[in-house]
């Protein structure tokens, strides 16, 4: 979840053999508050499928609660550091990319990516409350289940806001990823206008530089030009953790997307300012 002054960022996952999960925030002054748990062997109870019920979480000194309901969900977080109250809405007819990503016959991985929601409450941190409201404060939701490989590279990146389009201002949602699915024959890259998912089925190429990462990096489609984009960093999050056979390895960075897109009916689109984020991750888990 995104708006022009703060960044807030809600994990709850289950790797079979542990239970991760996380709640992160940064401030208008650029200072993170963050809390993580690592559950041995205690995963969550997750519900069938992608919203089909509410996700708890009661791990040590946090707590979090996903209760999905028919115009979206709500975030619940509390720790001592950090808690949360967050209304994330699903405006009527909202469109999200899903896709199944197959590695082998025995690996696969099932994503849902539904950005440009918009986003309503409270975050505390450190003892002082911050509020999330108005026209520019997104939430983007990240569902997936499934086998991975035990060593994985991804790149993902969204961007959520408003543009000029056809003489008038639309929402712009922006989806694109890269490397974990590089010879799959599947994609996770779209654009969203209003609500309305155009798909970009085709690679991309990400250009960056992993020895600067606020450096600017750039996204372009592979075949044809209905992606060139350049997303200019102004904060760089980065994790790295060594627990036995798990590691994990991220570099997060958060700015502004420019450049432009070609949706699937052929119409341009001139993209400047919208503010999201792009990352390197690594994992073997």
């Amino acid at each position: 979840m995104q708006t022009p002054e703060v960044v807030f960022a809600l994990t709850v996952s289950d790797l079979d053999y542990a239970g991760l999960h996380a709640a992160w925030f940064l401030d208008p002054s650029g200072t993170e508050t963050g809390v993580s748990r690592l559950d041995p062997l205690r995963g969550p109870d997750l519900p069938e499928r992608c919203g089909g019920g509410p996700v708890l979480v009661r791990s040590g000194p946090l707590s979090i609660t996903l209760a999905p309901h028919e115009s979206g969900v709500h975030l619940l977080v509390d720790s001592p550091a950090l808690s949360a109250d967050i209304e994330v809405r699903r405006p009527p007819g909202h469109q999200a990319l899903g896709v199944v990503v197959p590695f082998t016959e025995r690996r696969f991985q099932y994503t849902v990516k539904e950005n440009t929601l918009p986003a309503a409450g409270h975050v505390l941190a450190r003892g002082r409350r911050y509020e999330i409201h108005g026209p520019d404060a997104w939430a983007t939701l990240d569902h997936g289940r499934g086998r991975w490989p035990y060593r994985v590279t991804w790149n993902w990146g969204a961007g959520s806001g408003r543009v000029r389009l056809g003489g008038s201002e639309r929402v712009l949602g922006i989806q694109v990823g890269g490397r974990w699915t590089d010879g799959t024959g599947t994609v996770e890259n779209a654009v969203t206008v209003d609500g309305a998912l155009h798909v970009v089925d085709e690679d991309l190429d990400w250009d960056y530089d992993d020895a600067d990462w606020l450096a600017p990096w750039r996204v372009r489609s592979r075949e044809s030009d209905s992606v060139d984009l350049t997303f200019t960093p102004s904060y760089e999050r980065a994790e790295r953790t060594q627990l036995g056979v798990l590691f994990n390895d991220t570099h997060q960075c958060f700015g502004t997307w420019s450049g432009r897109l070609v949706d699937d009916t052929g119409g341009s689109i001139d993209v400047e300012g919208v503010r999201g984020w792009a990352e390197q991750v690594t994992n073997r888990w």
